[in-house]
């Protein structure tokens, strides 16, 4: 079974994310085969587009219940951009629909306010507010490159890895025991974005470790 799994699930640009993983070091496979998946030491979940199609699609494909399998494993898990936005319990995006998000990160994902321009599109700073391994060696304010209209407001502060201002401080990455997510797209985001995903890679082989 692969040590790393990038998963397929229909919503995603995952050629960016493989190359970016190979040129951070790591030895990934993209697959949305749910043995594949619970089979893995590592997952990365990217995902792009409609928070209600997405939900729909990981539903559909059974995909919903392949991850939970896999975080009760307690292996390494990142989401980035929308696949950290599915990490919540549910969407602004959603709001007239029964859909909901994985609820692994309690809180809800909201538009940002009238006033800002949407989507919040180019490079901006991201600031830890804990000292985690998943931003080891980057200076606080690294720049990320960020493409979203809606944000993710968690339940719980200490939840909160790194917070990021765009007409107000909000949530731009998130953590949970092995669940870590990212607002912004570390595969678009030069050598900060390659540094953030050679650091999952230790996290990975120090939990492998274990």
């Amino acid at each position: 079974m692969p040590s790393l799994v990038i998963i397929d699930s229909e919503c995603a640009n995952l050629n960016s994310v493989y190359r970016a993983t190979v040129k951070a070091g790591l030895q990934p496979v993209i697959s949305g085969h749910p043995d594949e998946i619970t089979g893995a030491k590592a997952i990365i979940f990217p995902g792009v587009g409609s928070f209600t199609h997405a939900a729909q699609v990981l539903s559909k494909k059974g995909l919903d219940k392949v991850i939970m399998k896999v975080i009760l494993k307690e292996i390494p898990f990142l989401g980035i951009c929308l696949g950290m936005q599915l990490l919540c319990s549910e969407s602004e995006e959603a709001a007239n629909t029964a859909i909901k998000g994985l609820d692994l990160i309690p809180g809800r994902v909201k538009r940002f306010p009238s006033g800002l321009p949407v989507p919040h599109v180019g490079w901006n700073r991201v600031v830890p507010v804990v000292d985690h391994p998943l931003f080891s060696g980057l200076p606080a304010g690294s720049y990320f490159y960020f493409t979203h209209s809606y944000y993710v407001d968690p339940c719980h502060a200490e939840e909160t890895l790194a917070r990021t201002a765009y007409g107000f401080s909000f949530t731009s990455a998130v953590f949970k025991n092995n669940v870590f997510g990212v607002q912004f797209h570390p595969e678009k985001s030069g050598p900060a974005g390659l540094r953030l995903l050679s650091n999952f890679g230790k996290i990975i082989a120090g939990q492998r470790q274990k």
